[in-house]
């Protein structure tokens, strides 16, 4: 079993950078693949970024692409994603999660989920 808790949410303006921030416990971290995903209000939670359980695979939304990076150190069992040239579309709860399948951009192959962070752009 794996236990998620994000941080690095909150309040920016469009244009800035923002850094979140994913620990996760227990011993089998590195057995996992890992992703972001984000959920913004009246809207379903969407794929946003996904790394393989090495760091060697990483996978983007389009719509995040060139803008977010996703990085994981399972030294320290925490997989961040950077996200620079934020903008307000942005806005959403994230999510990070993990997936033991090689299926890591989609959604019901996670089975373990954090409790999400808040991230609000504003124009």
């Amino acid at each position: 079993q794996v236990q998620l808790a994000e941080s690095g949410g909150g309040l920016v303006q469009s244009g800035d950078s923002l850094r979140l921030s994913c620990a996760a416990s227990g011993r089998t971290f590195r057995s996992y693949a890992m992703g972001w995903f984000r959920q913004a209000p009246g809207k379903e939670r969407e794929f946003v970024a996904a790394i393989s359980w090495s760091g060697g695979s990483t996978a983007y939304a389009d719509s995040v692409k060139g803008r977010f990076t996703i990085s994981r150190d399972n030294a320290k069992n925490t997989v961040s994603l950077q996200m620079n040239s934020l903008k307000p579309e942005d806005t959403a709860v994230y999510y990070c999660a993990s997936t033991r399948t090689a299926a890591i951009t989609v959604r019901p192959a996670y089975d373990y989920w954090g409790q999400g962070t808040q991230v609000t752009v504003s124009s």
